[in-house]
C-alpha cells in the first residue's frame, strides 16, 4: 500500500507538471491517492481467513461474531494509519507547496474510520467470491463517494497558501458518516457471516 502511494505520488509529481500544487488539486491528489492505496488493503484484508478456513472456525466457535468485525476494523485503521505515515511525507515533499498543517490529522483520522468500516463489510462480501480483487473496489468505491467528498473539503483550506481553517462543516459530515456506516456495517456483519 505504503509503495503504491510513493508510486502514485511520483507519477502525479511528474504528470502535472508543476513544481508544487496546493488547494483543492493538492487536497484531491492526496484523497485518491490514499483511497486507491486502501483498496488493495481492503482486498487482502479477508484473504487469509477465507483460504485457511478462518471462517468455518469463526463459526464454530462460542464467540460473538461482530468482535471479528470490530478486530478487522481496528487492523484495517491502523494499515490506513500507517500508509498515511509514509504518503503523506511523500506527498509534502513531492508536491505540496504550503506547509502541512497538524490539523490534518482529525481529517484523515475521521476518514480511515469511514474507509475502515465500509472497507471491512465490503471486503467480507467480496472475498468469498471468485472476483474478489474486482469486486471489492467496485462496491466500495460507491459507497465511499461521500467520504472523499468531505475529506478533499476538509482538507483544501488545510494545504492552502491563504488558510482559512478547517471547515467544520465537513469534519460534522465525516463523523455522522463514520457513525452511521460504522453501526450499519456493525448490524449487518453478523447474519453476513453466517450466509
Amino acid at each position: 500500500m505504503a509503495l503504491f502511494s510513493v508510486t502514485t505520488l511520483v507519477v502525479f509529481h511528474f504528470s502535472l507538471q508543476r513544481d508544487t500544487v496546493e488547494g483543492d488539486l493538492a487536497a484531491g491528489v492526496l484523497v485518491v491517492t490514499l483511497l486507491f492505496a486502501g483498496m488493495l488493503g481492503l482486498n487482502r484484508l479477508w484473504v487469509a481467513d477465507e483460504e485457511q478456513g478462518g471462517f468455518d472456525a469463526l463459526l464454530l466457535a462460542p464467540i460473538d461474531r461482530t468482535t471479528l468485525f470490530v478486530a478487522k476494523a481496528i487492523a484495517f485503521t491502523v494499515y490506513l494509519v500507517a500508509l498515511e505515515i509514509v504518503a503523506v511525507p511523500a506527498f509534502t515533499i513531492l508536491l505540496l507547496g504550503p506547509p502541512l498543517r497538524l490539523a490534518i490529522i482529525p481529517v484523515l483520522v475521521l476518514a480511515d474510520l469511514g474507509i475502515a468500516a465500509v472497507g471491512t463489510l465490503v471486503g467480507a462480501l467480496a472475498v468469498r467470491t471468485r472476483a474478489r480483487d474486482l469486486i471489492g473496489p467496485l462496491v466500495a468505491l460507491p459507497l465511499l463517494v461521500p467520504v472523499v467528498i468531505a475529506t478533499a473539503r476538509a482538507l483544501t483550506p488545510l494545504v492552502s497558501a491563504q488558510s482559512t481553517g478547517v471547515g467544520a462543516r465537513y469534519l460534522l459530515i465525516l463523523g455522522l458518516y463514520d457513525l452511521v456506516f460504522g453501526l450499519l456495517a456493525y448490524a449487518v456483519f453478523d447474519p453476513l457471516l453466517e450466509d
